[in-house]
């Protein structure tokens, strides 16, 4: 028999779905007896939590609905495995349900957490002789994978960080007074969602004002200082900053207020507050109105704003992966590469592992303008061919209709 096993793990996006989609039906066309998704990523299988995804994706409708679902279908996980050294029993655990359900190929769609988890599968399945063949599919909002040019789910969420930050400048140009408006981008050490919102810049709308990567040292005095020049000559002030933005000592702005407790299981803090910190020390120097915005969840799941290029690109990285287990390669991650630039134009290439797992790829640092207080214009090119276009959500009763598991 030749089933497979697909997983979702990681934080969520708008077209982590469509790479789903790929892997079920680039797997059917090509004679797959049974596609198993695992409910809860890695720690589902571990707890043989699996469906038959024959049983939840019916007909071509639910194929429809299910490319146009944001989050993760099958949910999610951050379950980090063991290494390998002396915990041999969870692997051997793992490959004992793998053998159960005879699977020939194991797909995980995720970003740089997940690729660590493809990286010790594959090679302790390289050490035991297993036949078992071990994909990537990449997935993060966060777009700091290496190799890829890019990662599914960016494209989808810099789309929406840039509509909504048009709308936010929209609206502090309505009052007579000066407004400080301060965005909160998620970007715990790299900034590539928070230059998104540089795309609201055009003909109809001025852009905001500074932008505040995690890439650089940031300086809080010297941030009050240009805000202090920016609401005199101006009544709107529009300012985006990384919530993983940190000051010269190395810890995160939102720490300067209060204490971060949880921590996951890879070690990361949860980053909130810098938006709220930063308006409270503005307001407090100048006595001027300010305001926090924290665009948190919605920028990883607003599938009603989808980019196009995005859920195909997603849907091509799912199929891709299939293809390449099926010709005989195991530990590898399907990448995007841009072959042309005008017309824009992808194409996928399988990577090692080992080189995307727990590797974090940054803005170049000469993408950042000299005082660190906006992006280059190389930036903005780089990112506005990957929002262009939408897919239109299925509408019932004036809401977006979604595919949810059943159970």
């Amino acid at each position: 028999m030749k089933n497979v096993i697909v997983g979702q793990s990681g934080g969520p996006t708008a077209v982590i779905n469509s790479s789903l989609l790929g892997v079920y039906k680039t797997a059917k066309d090509r004679g797959a007896d049974v596609v198993y998704g695992m409910v809860h990523g890695i720690k589902g299988l571990l707890d043989r939590d699996i469906v038959d995804l024959s049983s939840q994706i019916k007909n071509d409708l639910d194929m429809d609905l299910l490319k146009r679902t944001p989050s993760s279908f099958l949910g999610s996980c951050r379950y980090k495995l063991p290494d390998l050294e002396g915990n041999e029993a969870t692997y051997e655990e793992i490959f004992k349900i793998l053998k159960e359900y005879e699977i020939y190929a194991f797909f995980y769609i995720g970003g740089n957490d997940s690729m660590d988890t493809i990286k010790k599968l594959s090679d302790y399945g390289e050490k035991i002789k297993s036949p078992i063949r071990f994909m990537g599919v990449p997935k993060t909002i966060d777009n700091d994978l290496a190799i890829t040019d890019h990662t599914p789910g960016y494209g989808s969420a810099a789309k929406y960080i840039a509509a909504t930050t048009k709308e936010i400048i929209r609206d502090g140009l309505v009052y007579d007074y000066p407004v400080v408006s301060i965005i909160e981008v998620m970007g715990r050490n790299a900034g590539w969602l928070t230059a998104a919102t540089a795309l609201s810049a055009g003909e109809d709308c001025e852009g905001v004002d500074m932008i505040f990567l995690p890439e650089r040292v940031f300086d809080l005095d010297y941030f009050l200082e240009k805000v202090g020049d920016l609401y005199k000559q101006k009544r709107s002030v529009v300012i985006a900053v990384s919530e993983g933005v940190k000051v010269a000592d190395g810890r995160y702005v939102c720490e300067l207020a209060d204490h971060v407790d949880y921590v996951d299981a890879f070690g990361h803090k949860q980053l909130a507050g810098t938006a709220r910190f930063l308006a409270g020390k503005v307001a407090e120097k100048y006595g001027v109105k300010t305001r926090a915005i924290e665009l948190s969840s919605l920028q990883r799941c607003a599938a009603h704003i989808t980019s196009r290029i995005d859920v195909t690109e997603a849907f091509n990285a799912g199929g891709s992966a299939v293809m390449a287990a099926f010709e005989g390669m195991s530990g590898k991650v399907i990448t995007l590469k841009r072959v042309s630039e005008d017309p824009y134009m992808c194409i996928t290439e399988p990577a090692d592992v080992h080189f995307i797992a727990n590797v974090e790829k940054k803005v170049p640092d000469e993408w950042i303008n000299k005082d660190g207080t906006n992006i280059e214009e190389p930036l903005v090119h780089y990112i506005r061919p990957l929002i262009q276009s939408e897919i239109t959500p299925l509408w019932v009763d004036g809401l977006p209709r979604h595919l949810i598991l059943q159970k």
